[in-house]
């Protein structure tokens, strides 16, 4: 797994548990659907931390809460 699509995952795992669609985030978050479909639907290859933290403070969580995941820590280091 890559780190977008791990990414994808955790963001699509914080939508179904708080039961909002990715439209919702967006709003709450302040940045356009456009940025978050792109990061669901793998368009975007390297979502940005400033992205990532807006998310965060929009789904009033931590970075840390955000990356602090199995899927996070099991992934395979990307330059060997």
């Amino acid at each position: 797994m890559t780190i977008a699509e791990a990414t994808k995952q955790r963001i699509a795992e914080l939508c179904y548990e708080r039961k909002i669609t990715y439209c919702k985030l967006a709003t709450i978050s302040g940045i356009p659907y456009t940025t978050i479909k792109s990061i669901i639907y793998k368009q975007s290859k390297n979502p940005g931390i400033t992205t990532i933290k807006k998310i965060c403070d929009g789904l009033d969580i931590t970075i840390t809460e955000f990356f602090d995941t199995d899927t996070f820590k099991n992934l395979e280091q990307e330059i060997k």
